[in-house]
Formats: structure tokens, C-alpha cells, sequence
């Protein structure tokens, strides 16, 4: 064997290397929880530049965030040296952004389209529902959001929508995602979807340009596939028909990203799509003790929709996974705390040792609170993003316009804070001038200026004029200097300033540490010079953090506790982990009771959460729990008794137990009449009424004919319901 195969497969086990030395033809690598994929996906991409003499530029490996894409390129150079540059490694974004940059003006966009993030978006929602005339009050922005990304994560437009509309409210979801789109084409912008629909779009319409980027990546390898939506999917079908050389690697258990398109039928049907694939199965697990994976693997076996595996490990002995049921919220976060106090100080262990993993973000407080009392040093991953606090937000629309005049997001942003004098009539006087004469919205103001009031007038034009004076005053320099240029000329950091407050400071701070960022960026990019392709420092920078996603930015700290959604867990690993909250409507989420196919991802939601961890398991539950405003009660989630009873420690300490009644029927009948139908609806079910909409049970009261619940509405507020005469439906 030639030296360097020989060095690059030291190491790795019988399964892994098939996966790294079977370069040709398509593969699939079904990857268990811990078993080494990002190992085999960094020897592979140095075995076909080392070993097989392909060009770096020929391989384009794909993964979910930064950070991973971060962590990859670390491990590839470490195997290859200077070899490895020219390789690109990132994210579906980031590489549809470098694609676009490059050839979106096929599509009639420029090349210095700006990328609107979630609140950018939810802004311009708003925006184009007002165009349409509806109220904001009667039409929730938010879910007319959500909708619009729930078509463009299935590859959806605007004109099929409203083809497919099943009822006036779909229609009317389809006319504003319509609307939406036109003003990002008027904004010369594109949202998260749309990152990934133009670039579909423009290798669909434009053949000679989806070959040149087939002759350039030879060799594709996407990583965490089973997490891809359909267009992801239609992408890579896109850059792989010609050549084949397609490497995915996934594990169908993991998927756990629905809601937010994901399709587990790209990995599940893999082998349909590519005949002659070839299929390795990782399942040896380089992470967990043995009892953890038997308990994961007894969990996940309850699915139907995935591909058989079991997970081992060659490790010896390892503590079984213990179960406590609480009596209430409080005493399950006083025996998490306690437990991670008798720990740490008996096995000497950091506070980074320790996680506690949560089904949504409200479920933190109480064991934030619980932790503040024993001075338990502790961070929650995945609250308010440093590039998602409103001063930063502002400071990055200046320079977005500086990029981007026809961004009406961020004039929106920068004529409020501080205030110019334009209000918000005139600027939806100025939006319908620019609306009626294809415009931006720059230019709009500059027509309702024209015609204006004297003192309205006076301040466009002096906002107008700063705006000019800065393109033309900052054109070329550095994103540091321009950040600092306009925040001092803008007024922003003399109204902070002047304000004194200490949460003005606070932004001062914040802002202090954006110029940092943006040092720090120019900084890395002078040692990169090639890596500007064309364009400016300010564009680059711009993209780099458009894309940063919530684990972008966290980064273990041995001193401290983390506290996340088991979401966001994935992909992480910690010695101690506690699971908390595994209740019926809480872990599974009320959300996915309504149907098996809910049910099973959130299965795959708690084989995760178990599988972060590497030493120790704690499952908890409590049998009251305060949400909402009110007690609720609720049953142990039925995933603790799918853990074989050889994975459960017993008994346990502290006197708790483990729930036992395996027999529980969790089918809900939809016969409002019938005693099955009463007994379902208990607290944190969602449920439906046909005047009130979608809410949440807080409270039972009664039984028989006369039953009431207590129910919030997401539209109506609280109020108390006739289960017998109320028409409810579960979901």
C-alpha cells in the first residue's frame, strides 16, 4: 500500500475505511450517533487529494453550520498541509451565496444583493401585508411567514401556492408571499429561501452554468443529508447527475429538523435515486457508554420509518441511565442542580462537564433560577444573538446601504434610530410613490421630497445627502473604518452617548465589540488575498454574517453549565447530561400528538438528546408543572418506557422511580362526545375551535357533560370552553 493511504487509514476501523477508499459512483454512509463521520468525511477528502491526485478545487464537501464547516477545514489541513487549499468547505447558504455572488446577474439581481435574515424578513412580511390592505391585527405576520418558508423549503413559488390553496386563508398566504416577493426583487435582496431557490432557479434556466460548476466540483460529499429539504436535495441532484461522485453521509435517527423542511425520504430513498450505490453502516460508537446506547437504540426501535441499525461500543461497564419524577417543575430543577453539585464537587469535575437539555427555550427559567442560588456558574445557549440585538442590527444596515441603496429594510432601520424627522406615513407615502413607479425606496423618498412639506422635505433631503456623502466618502476603505465612519456620522453613537442609561452603555459596548468583529475579519482577509473574488471587504463581511447560525457562536467554556434545546444539542457531546421536561405534550411536544409522523420525529428528537451523552444519562419528568400562567398535570412521556428495563439503573436515589405503566393508550379519538375524547384533552394539548383558532389546554374542570377547559387562544386570549358543545378538534 502506498505510504500516504497507509498513513491516512491508520486508525480508522474496517467500515470506515471502505467509506474513505470508495471514491467512484455514488455512496451512502448511514453514520450512528458518535461512530466517527466527521472522520471519515476529513480522511476522505484527503485520501482523494493525497492518495488519488484529485484537485482540491474538484471537491466541494457540504455540511449544516459554520462551525462544522470550520471544524472540517481545521481537520483536512491537519492531514494535508498547504494540499488542502482550494477545497471549499461550508454550508448549503454559504455555498449558494458564492455561486449567486458570481452569476445571480443571469436572473437580472446584482451582484451586491443583500441577504435579509429572520427579522428582515418578518419586516418586509409585514410590508407586503399591508400592501395587500389587510390588517395586521387579523393577519399574523408571523405565520404568514412561516408559511412562505415552508413553501420555499419545499421549492414552492408564489403562483403554485396559490394553485394548491385549499381554503381563503392558504390563498391569501399565497397573494402576500407573492407580494413578498416582488419587494425582495425591489429590495435587490434575498431571504434564507431564496438563497437556495435562486441558485436551483439559475442552474435550471441557465445550463452553460450549472456545466461549469459540474466540471469544477468533481467530487461532492454532503454531510448530516438526512437533515436536506427538497430543494437541497434537487441542488445536489443538480451538481451530481453528470458526474456521480456523490458521497452522503447521514442517520435517518437523527432527523430532526421537519418543521423547518426537512425531508427524511432524501436519505430513506437514497438507494432508489442512485441504483448502484453503494452503502456503508457506521455503528460502532466512539462516545457513549453501552448502557446509554441501549437505551437510545430501545427508544428508536419503536419508529417504523428508518433503516435498521444498532449502536455498540467496545467500552466496558458504564453507569446506567437513572429516571426521576418530580412532584413539581421546582423540585425536578432543585434535583438537577443538586445532582450536578454532588458531582462536581465529589469527582472534582468543570462545570463544563455538565448539560441540561430542554424540549423548547421557556423550559430554562426555573433552572436558571435554581442554578443563581447556588452561584452555579451557567450559560443558555441560543438566546437573543449578539447579530441579532437591535444596535447591531442598525449599525449593519448602514453598511448595507453603503453596499445595497435599494435596501428598504435597512432604510427603514436607519431613518428611525435616531430620529430624522421621516416618520412612518411618510415613509409608507414614499414605499407607495416607489411602488407606483417601480422604485426603491430611496428613490421614493426622494420624489415624496419633491412634493412634500416643507419640514418633512427638509429632512429627507438632509437624510438623502448623509447617505451620498457616505457612499461616496467610504467607497474602498476598510469595513472598520467605515462601521466607525458611519456610526459617528450618523448621529448613533452621540444619542447613545447622550443617554447615559446603563443600557445604553450596554449598546455602546456591543458595538465597541462589532468594530472588533469587523477589525478582526479585515484583518484575516488580508492574509487571504485571493479570497475576495472581486468583491469588497464590506460584501464579504456582510455574508459572513448573514449566515452565522446560534452554535456559530458558542464555544465550550470549562467554567460553565450549558443549557440548550436538545436542537440545538445536536451534534454536541458532554460526559453528564440531564434531559429534562419528558412529559406527554411537553417531550413529545403537544405539537406532534396530532399525527405518527410528529410522533416519530420527535423520537428521533429524544434518541439525540440521549446520545450527547458520554458517561452519564438522567431522564426527568415532574407530574406538575407551571406553563402558561396556570398548574398543569401531566403523565410521563411514554419514551421512558420504551428504554429497556437492562439500561435503567434501579432502584434510584432519592427515592424516585421509574414510571411503569407501559400499557397507555395515546391514541386520540377525535369524538367530542365519547369519554376517549375527554380524556385527551388535557393540559398542553393543542387544540382547534372553529371560531377562536388554534390554542393550548391549561386547565381541566368538571367531567362528564358538563367538562370545561380552560383553553389560551393564540388569537382570542383565555377562555373557558363547553368541551360538549365546543366542536374541538385535537390539534
Amino acid at each position: 500500500m502506498h505510504d500516504a493511504a497507509a498513513a491516512l487509514l491508520a486508525g480508522l476501523n474496517p467500515e470506515q475505511r471502505v467509506a474513505v477508499e470508495t471514491t467512484e459512483g455514488p455512496l451512502l454512509v448511514l453514520a450512528g450517533a458518535g461512530s466517527g463521520k466527521t472522520r471519515v468525511l476529513t480522511h476522505r477528502i484527503a485520501y482523494l487529494i493525497g492518495v488519488c491526485g484529485i484537485a482540491p478545487e474538484s471537491v466541494l464537501a457540504v455540511t449544516f453550520t459554520n462551525k462544522a464547516a470550520g471544524e472540517m477545514r481545521e481537520r483536512v489541513e491537519k492531514l494535508l498541509g498547504p494540499g488542502a487549499e482550494g477545497v471549499w468547505l461550508g454550508t448549503f447558504h454559504s455555498t449558494c451565496v458564492r455561486i449567486l455572488r458570481r452569476d445571480i446577474g443571469h436572473l437580472g439581481f446584482s451582484r451586491g444583493f443583500a441577504i435579509y435574515d429572520q427579522s428582515d424578513s418578518l419586516a418586509l412580511v409585514k410590508e407586503a401585508v399591508r400592501r395587500q390592505g389587510l390588517d395586521p391585527k387579523e393577519v399574523d405576520p408571523r405565520r404568514m411567514e412561516w408559511r412562505i418558508d415552508q413553501w420555499k423549503n419545499a421549492g414552492v413559488g408564489p403562483g403554485p401556492a396559490f394553485d394548491a390553496a385549499a381554503d381563503f386563508e392558504a390563498q391569501r398566504a399565497a397573494e402576500v408571499y407573492a407580494t413578498y416577493q416582488r419587494l425582495l426583487v425591489d429590495a435587490n435582496a434575498l431571504d434564507f429561501g431564496d438563497l437556495l431557490l435562486r441558485t436551483v432557479e439559475l442552474f435550471e434556466r441557465f445550463p452553460e452554468v450549472l456545466r461549469w460548476y459540474r466540471q469544477r466540483w468533481q467530487y461532492l460529499l454532503i454531510d448530516e443529508y438526512q437533515d436536506t429539504n427538497r430543494v437541497q436535495y434537487r441542488l445536489v441532484q443538480q451538481l451530481a447527475a453528470e458526474h456521480r461522485n456523490l458521497c452522503v453521509v447521514g442517520d435517518g435517527d437523527q432527523s430532526v429538523y421537519g418543521w423547518r423542511g426537512a425531508d427524511i425520504r432524501n436519505i430513506l430513498d437514497f438507494e432508489e435515486d442512485y441504483p448502484n450505490a453503494n452503502v456503508v453502516l457506521l455503528e460502532r460508537n466512539y462516545r457513549s457508554v453501552q448502557p446509554i446506547l441501549e437505551g437510545a437504540s430501545g427508544v428508536i426501535a419503536h419508529n417504523v420509518g428508518r433503516k435498521e441499525k444498532r449502536l455498540y461500543t467496545e467500552r466496558e461497564g458504564g453507569e446506567k441511565i437513572s429516571v426521576f419524577e418530580a412532584a413539581d417543575d421546582r423540585e425536578e430543577a432543585a434535583f438537577v442542580v443538586r445532582e450536578i453539585l454532588t458531582a462536581q464537587r465529589g469527582a472534582d469535575r468543570s462545570w463544563g462537564q455538565f448539560a441540561i437539555f430542554y424540549r423548547t427555550n421557556a423550559q430554562s427559567r426555573v433552572f436558571e433560577e435554581e442554578l443563581l442560588k447556588y452561584n452555579v456558574p451557567h450559560v443558555v445557549v441560543g438566546g437573543v444573538r449578539f447579530y441579532e440585538r437591535a444596535e447591531v442590527k442598525d449599525a449593519l444596515a448602514w453598511l448595507r446601504l453603503l453596499v445595497n441603496p435599494a435596501d428598504a429594510v435597512a432604510v427603514r432601520r436607519v431613518v428611525a434610530r435616531p430620529t430624522r424627522g421621516i416618520g412612518r406615513t411618510t415613509l409608507e407615502r414614499a414605499s407607495s410613490l416607489a411602488a407606483e413607479h417601480e422604485e426603491t425606496l430611496v428613490d421614493g423618498l426622494r420624489r415624496f421630497a419633491e412634493q412634500g412639506g416643507a419640514r418633512t422635505a427638509k429632512s429627507i433631503r438632509a437624510f438623502l445627502a448623509l447617505l451620498e456623502r457616505l457612499r461616496d466618502e467610504l467607497s474602498g476603505v476598510s469595513t472598520a473604518e467605515a462601521l466607525a465612519a458611519v456610526l459617528d456620522r450618523s448621529g448613533y453613537l452621540q444619542a447613545l452617548e447622550r443617554d447615559g442609561s446603563p443600557e445604553a452603555e450596554a449598546r455602546l459596548e456591543n458595538l465597541r465589540e462589532l468594530l472588533s468583529a469587523a477589525d478582526d475579519f479585515g484583518r484575516e482577509l488580508a492574509r487571504e488575498p485571493d479570497a475576495s473574488e472581486e468583491r469588497s471587504e464590506t460584501e464579504l463581511f456582510l455574508d459572513q454574517v448573514a449566515l452565522v447560525s446560534d452554535i456559530d457562536t458558542w464555544e465550550r467554556r470549562d467554567e460553565c453549565v450549558s443549557l440548550m434545546t436538545v436542537h440545538t444539542a445536536k451534534g454536541l457531546e458532554f460526559p453528564i447530561v440531564f434531559v429534562v421536561g419528558l412529559e406527554e405534550g411537553v417531550f413529545p411536544h403537544a405539537g406532534a400528538l396530532r399525527n405518527d409522523g410528529g410522533i416519530e420525529e420527535e423520537r428521533r428528537l429524544c434518541y439525540v438528546a440521549m446520545t450527547r451523552a458520554m458517561e452519564r444519562l438522567v431522564l426527568t419528568s415532574a407530574r406538575e408543572r407551571h406553563r402558561w400562567g396556570s398548574r398543569t398535570y401531566g403523565i410521563a412521556s411514554r419514551f421512558l418506557r420504551e428504554i429497556p428495563d437492562d439500561a435503567l439503573e434501579r432502584p434510584l436515589a432519592g427515592g424516585a422511580r421509574v414510571p411503569g405503566d407501559s400499557t397507555l393508550d395515546y391514541s386520540y379519538s377525535q369524538d367530542a362526545e365519547g369519554g376517549d375524547m375527554d380524556d385527551a384533552l388535557a393540559p398542553g394539548l393543542r387544540v382547534q375551535h372553529p371560531t377562536f383558532g388554534p390554542g393550548v389546554v391549561l386547565q381541566a374542570l368538571g367531567s362528564g357533560a358538563g367538562r370545561k377547559l380552560r383553553i389560551r387562544f393564540e388569537r382570542a386570549g383565555v377562555k373557558t370552553i363547553v368541551v360538549r358543545y365546543g366542536n374541538l378538534e385535537i390539534g
